[in-house]
């Protein structure tokens, strides 16, 4: 039996529609995190009364929060970057193939990382 080389068109358009809805998502994020870190949300907690300032407080500052939502929307800007990558190669019909091995990653291993380049084999070789 003669391996594939690559995905069909209509194996292609399903990873595609699973990229588009997490890079959907992914923005979702970003624009929250970002909201919350930069106070665009007018229900912020220094909006509400001292008892949630204080409590607030007795976890984390308000600047660590704020820290934090930033490094989560630098995540997801990278990870809508990476999909987005994944979509070119949908474009280029070279998606799914495996850099170091050449061989197609499994379809379970991309409906899970989407933006994967490399194979589970690939990967445990590099380690």
């Amino acid at each position: 039996m003669e391996e594939r080389t690559r995905y069909s068109d209509e194996e292609l358009q399903e990873f595609k529609e699973i990229i588009l809805d997490k890079i959907a998502k992914a923005k979702e994020n970003v624009e929250m995190l970002e909201g919350a870190a930069f106070n665009r949300d007018s229900n912020d907690i220094t909006d509400t009364s001292a008892v949630s300032h204080t409590l607030d407080d007795d976890f984390t500052s308000d600047a660590e929060n704020k820290e934090e939502n930033v490094r989560q929307a630098l995540r997801q800007r990278r990870f809508i970057k990476d999909l987005e990558a994944a979509l070119v190669r949908i474009e280029n019909k070279t998606y799914g193939i495996c850099r170091v091995t050449g061989k197609l990653i499994p379809k379970e291993r991309l409906r899970l990382v989407p933006h994967a380049t490399l194979s589970v084999e690939a990967k445990m070789q590099r380690k």
